[in-house]
């Protein structure tokens, strides 16, 4: 292991920049993939928006979190994954961490999946094959370090595990096992398991149900939630896909929840009661690959299908009706601030333009990388971080001058 920076150098760096639209961990601080910012650039001239830094992190579909002045990823290199802290503005190495893991080109490019969390001063990461970490954010001392599926036994899907750690109260929840796993944050040590059946590859994602705190997952069969503490099951809804891949966040709206999966399986709006969830509408109009749609105003934009025959739609939560698609941006990705969409193509197009239900009008465009893209970028104070699979990152300047 690396370390380039004292913790001191992280906190002078912090006392020097704005981090009140930091974005400390996957979908963002309201998990809703939108950022709250208002004062950044959504248009440029030919030029394109300023490079402010790049970096080469290894192959990898991890995007990044942003908090305190560092900015955190992870990619694989030479049969290790490492996880990277980059000063957020100039683009210095701060530390680096690394383990040994397997590429994992199995079907796709291999490398890794899940976004580091930052929660507390810490940073929490789980790799597809069962190392769970927790480290100190300022200088990447390992407070604590396990290999979670060598001491359950609980199997690895397909595609290994993924989704990022959510840090609930005293603890760190990963989507392990048919339905999550829970550790204890100060130290590692196991809480709660679930049964050794395929996991989804989502986000163990918070959801408030009738005032019950609740955690909702993807498996490898359906969406379960449970009771964050102890592991209970509340409910389980049956939505099965080919390869077992639900792995797109859900996103709740009035105690409802919107659920997507790709591979052709498609959408649906469920109404959590008791029992099984009812399905307020169902379709195919929807197909999130890996990453989940930004609910804007009572409308859904997200990249519907797969690798190859993706395209960006809109579509009517309320009735699940499309409203427009466009399919120059391939299955890219797609986060939203101010009302405006973000968007990152397949091939590395960047474009903006409003969150409009009336049509996909771009107001900026500019090619910013190459190669495959479907890691969704994130913007967090001025700063837009992109990357591509091969692990090209690069930082754009779009603050306001």
């Amino acid at each position: 292991m690396k370390r380039y920076a004292l913790a001191t150098l992280l906190l002078l760096t912090a006392a020097a920049a704005t981090h009140a639209a930091d974005w400390p961990h996957w979908r963002g601080p309201a998990r809703t993939g939108i950022s709250a910012e208002t004062e950044w650039a959504a248009q440029w001239d030919d030029k394109g928006p300023k490079v402010l830094w790049k970096a080469e992190v290894g192959v990898g579909f991890s995007t990044f979190s942003v908090a305190e002045g560092g900015v955190f990823t992870t990619g694989n290199a030479d049969e290790k994954d490492t996880l990277f802290c980059f000063d957020a503005v100039t683009g210095k190495s701060l530390w680096t961490h690394e383990y040994p893991a397997e590429l994992g080109d199995k079907y796709f490019e291999g490398g890794t999946t899940g976004t580091p969390t930052v929660a507390g001063g810490r940073v929490y990461q789980l790799s597809r094959w069962g190392d769970a970490l927790c480290l100190e954010a300022a200088t990447g001392r390992v407070v604590w370090s396990k290999n979670v599926q060598k001491e359950t036994e609980i199997r690895i899907p397909d595609w290994g595990y993924s989704g990022s750690p959510l840090v609930w109260e005293d603890l760190v929840i990963l989507n392990v096992g048919q339905a999550g796993l829970a550790l204890k944050k100060e130290t590692g040590e196991i809480v709660w398991k679930s049964a050794d059946k395929n996991a989804g590859y989502s986000t163990p994602y918070p959801f408030d149900q009738g005032g019950k705190k609740l955690v909702v997952l993807g498996s490898g069969r359906s969406w379960v939630a449970v009771d964050p503490r102890t592991g209970e099951k509340a409910w389980d809804c049956t939505w099965s896909t080919s390869y077992g891949v639900n792995a797109a966040d859900p996103i709740a709206d009035g105690g409802r929840l919107f659920v997507s999966s790709g591979y052709n399986k498609g959408c649906a709006l469920l109404q959590p009661g008791a029992g099984e969830p009812a399905k307020v509408w169902e379709n195919r109009d929807m197909r999130n690959m890996m990453n989940p749609c930004v609910l804007i105003g009572g409308h859904l934009y997200g990249m519907d299908g797969n690798n190859g025959e993706g395209q960006l739609k809109c579509l009517e939560l309320a009735t699940g009706k499309t409203l427009w698609s466009e399919k120059s941006t391939g299955t890219g990705s797609v986060t939203a601030a101010d009302g405006k969409l973000i968007v990152l193509s397949e091939k590395g197009e960047l474009l903006i333009a409003p969150a409009d239900p009336a049509g996909f009008k771009p107001a900026a465009k500019a090619q910013v990388l190459t190669g495959k893209c479907w890691t969704v970028p994130v913007l967090a104070n001025g700063l837009l971080y992109c990357r591509n699979a091969e692990g090209s990152v690069v930082c754009l300047d779009l603050r306001k001058k």
